[in-house]
């Protein structure tokens, strides 16, 4: 394997992978879109943390996705940055 698309592409033959990986695609959307528009707005973790009243740490956990934010701490999130949260079903 030479590359991560190749890797990926590998990866994504076994089922259970590939079952796990559209699984978890929403919630690394969310991160990424996240992470994109606080770089975008040329902020730090920790300069988002503390416009909104947390610690660094909790928006290192936030852009991991290792955690399960509640839509009040997405909504503070966003909203810090001049965004508005939108959450759609289809």
């Amino acid at each position: 394997m030479t590359d991560w698309k190749e890797l990926k592409k590998e990866l994504l033959k076994d089922p259970e992978v590939k079952k796990e990986y559209d699984r978890l695609a929403p919630r690394y959307a969310v991160v990424s879109s996240l992470i994109r528009a606080r770089l975008e707005k040329g902020l730090t973790q920790k300069e988002l943390a503390k416009k909104i009243g947390t610690k660094q740490s909790a928006i290192a956990r936030l852009e991991t996705g290792n955690t399960n934010p509640s839509l009040d701490f997405l909504e503070k999130v966003v909203n810090a940055m001049g965004y508005k949260l939108q959450i759609k079903i289809h």
